[in-house]
């Protein structure tokens, strides 16, 4: 269903014009599309949607949805930073996902999850938030001698890592269940390193479903990443949050 959903939502961009309406729209008709695939296809289990309400109680499982991940550069022609997610939580645990990336033609997949390719011969690559970077994202890069990477969507941003287009994602300053559960569960797919800045696991309440910070990287980056992130993240007086 993420697939066709970014099938629509290539179709959406290429007639709309004005990138108000596009992004409306395409949060719309993807939010449709998915809530219709489930309700088909998985009916009586909940669902959680960036663009509607909790639909049911599911019992300890729930599908969390972003129809549209990236809206921003969603409307901006010729950007690809922007995708669908698709997951499954179980137990506050995401147990299956998929993101899709329709600008460039890819869905990464738990059904099929891609691996992790070997490490490149380079400065640490990170990627951060266009809008929003974390305070400490300078310090961050220049400790473990890396450089930063703005991106748009936390998928497309966790697919980078997936992919070996990047090495390492940081973000503080709290995003949502469906901004992180479906790349946090291709990441782990892949063998990638997921948690919170602390080193904690991420985990998804369904019922509140903020998530304060995440950390995505290659296994072999972090026990560096968290030992920078132990003195840079939570300095006194409390975490250093983008804005």
């Amino acid at each position: 269903m993420s697939a066709e959903a970014a099938d629509l939502l290539l179709s959406i961009r290429r007639d709309a014009a004005d990138p108000d309406s596009l992004r409306a729209t395409g949060d719309r008709l993807s939010h449709e599309l998915i809530t219709r695939r489930l309700a088909d296809e998985r009916p009586g289990e909940a669902v959680l949607s960036e663009e509607g309400a909790r639909s049911a109680e599911g019992g300890g499982r729930t599908w969390v949805v972003d129809p549209l991940d990236g809206t921003r550069e969603f409307g901006e022609p010729g950007r690809e930073d922007w995708a669908v997610h698709v997951a499954l939580v179980v137990d506050q645990r995401a147990a299956a996902g998929a993101v899709a990336l329709p600008a460039r033609g890819v869905v990464l997949s738990t059904g099929t999850p891609p691996t992790l390719p070997p490490p490149e011969s380079r400065r640490p690559r990170i990627v951060v938030s266009r809008t929003r970077p974390p305070l400490f994202a300078e310090a961050f890069a220049e400790a473990i001698g890396g450089e930063l990477v703005p991106l748009g969507s936390a998928g497309a941003k966790t697919a980078a890592v997936v992919t070996g287009e990047a090495d390492l994602f940081v973000h503080a300053g709290g995003q949502y269940a469906w901004d992180t559960a479906a790349p946090a569960a291709v990441a782990l797919a892949a063998g990638a390193h997921v948690s919170r800045l602390d080193g904690s696991p991420v985990r998804f309440d369904c019922a509140d479903p903020w998530t304060p910070d995440i950390l995505v990287c290659r296994p072999e980056l972090r026990d560096a990443a968290l030992a920078a992130l132990a003195v840079l993240a939570s300095p006194p007086g409390g975490p250093a949050t983008g804005r």
